[in-house]
């Protein structure tokens, strides 16, 4: 798995509208952050499009992507925003310069295909972190993007976190990390895109969905067989979920705690990334480490 360049003061980051639209103004707090850290910004042509709720249209989404995976001056790239729309531009994108000049890809969210596409078919890590979209309007970096600061300019990461839901990890779980948005990768079952699984550690969070929705969407995780030789699950923000007028009768992390105890499978609660604050950066494609000491969970990146 390759690992792209860290980024140095005076480089270039460019900011792209993958998905749903975005105002300036909304945009303008994040550029002035990411230029206090000492870099340039430079935005897509087609940064502010709007076509109904995407930032223009696919193909016009998916050239301001293209411009800045061939454009060698660029050394990251920053996704403004998630929303829906990122799949509807992938078939548009070429890789070929990207594959052999890799750089940082950045996003969360529905930007979950982008992660899956290139870690699995590409071999290149990416980072599961905040958008511009999320970025403080302060102008000041709080933790969320003092840590992706930290990762894109190629400091050393890890994890410990006092978790809130019961937790027994058996010794020291190693893989992959891969996942990302639960329903983001639902929707990708079957396709070219699908979720790579085996021997990984398996990420997932997600908003705003039924209680219901998470549980169809976790058996068709486990009837497809995607969980079955997973190394772990660690289960991110699961936020703002809705339920109906008659109970489901479990919360999120029951819904999948019960499917993966089925498995014989570890899950590793409340990671503090996905959907909420503080949403931490994971480097995707990495092989990482978890363990449970002294009650807290330790997640360290090892390459």
């Amino acid at each position: 798995m390759t690992t792209p360049p860290p980024l140095e003061e005076g480089d270039t980051v460019g900011i792209v509208a993958p998905a749903r639209s975005i105002d300036p103004q909304v945009l303008e707090p994040a550029i002035r952050l990411i230029e206090s850290w000492g870099l340039w910004v430079v935005v897509g042509k087609n940064l502010y499009a709007r076509e109904h709720q995407f930032a223009g249209k696919d193909r016009d989404r998916a050239a301001d992507m293209q411009q800045m995976l061939d454009d060698d001056n660029i050394k990251a790239v920053l996704c403004a925003r998630g929303g829906y729309g990122t799949v509807r531009m992938l078939q548009h994108l070429d890789f070929h310069h990207f594959s052999k000049h890799p750089k940082w890809i950045v996003g969360f969210s529905d930007i979950t295909i982008l992660h899956s596409y290139i870690n699995h078919h590409l071999h290149i890590k990416t980072i599961h972190g905040q958008m511009p979209l999320n970025f403080p309007k302060e102008q000041t970096d709080n933790t969320s993007t003092q840590m992706l600061r930290n990762v894109l300019f190629g400091k050393p990461l890890s994890y410990s976190w006092n978790p809130s839901h019961p937790c027994h990890i058996p010794g020291t779980l190693c893989g992959r990390l891969t996942g990302g948005n639960l329903s983001v990768l639902y929707s990708l079952n079957a396709t070219p895109y699908d979720l790579q699984t085996k021997g990984a550690i398996l990420f997932l969070e997600d908003v705003d969905e039924y209680l219901y929705h998470i549980d169809r969407m976790m058996m068709n995780l486990k009837l497809s067989g995607k969980l079955d030789h997973i190394a772990g699950l660690v289960l991110g923000g699961m936020t703002s979920m809705n339920d109906n007028s008659v109970p489901f009768g479990k919360n999120a992390y029951q819904i999948v705690f019960d499917i993966m105890d089925e498995l014989e499978i570890p899950v590793v609660p409340d990671c503090p990334a996905g959907h909420q604050d503080p949403n931490l950066p994971l480097i995707m494609g990495s092989h990482v480490k978890l363990y449970q000491h002294e009650g807290k969970i330790n997640l360290e990146f090892n390459d």
